[in-house]
């Protein structure tokens, strides 16, 4: 589990050739690693989870538009993350 995980942050660190801006957030999928484990082992989301998610929510259509960052922000469990944390994801 530790190994997917780092994989996981891994694969984000490769994806993050630059930032950009989007409506005012820094679009980084980096900023969302607080969410990793609960996407990945659909643990409940920690509030710093919550609290990243909220702020990289006007990201989220340009990052399912990346097929690597697609198959995790598509996942039932993140579904179930950014509900649980009051962010559904926006109809792209």
């Amino acid at each position: 589990m530790k190994v997917t995980y780092i994989a996981v942050c891994a694969v984000l660190v490769l994806l993050v050739g630059g930032r950009q801006m989007c409506m005012g957030a820094t679009c980084n999928p980096l900023e969302l690693s607080p969410c990793a484990s609960a996407i990945i082992t659909a643990k409940p989301p920690t509030p710093a989870c919550c609290n990243k998610l909220k702020e990289q929510r006007p990201c989220l259509c340009q990052y399912l538009k990346n097929p690597n960052l697609q198959k995790f922000i598509n996942s039932p469990n993140a579904n179930k993350v950014a509900t649980t944390c009051g962010s559904p994801f926006p109809s792209c």
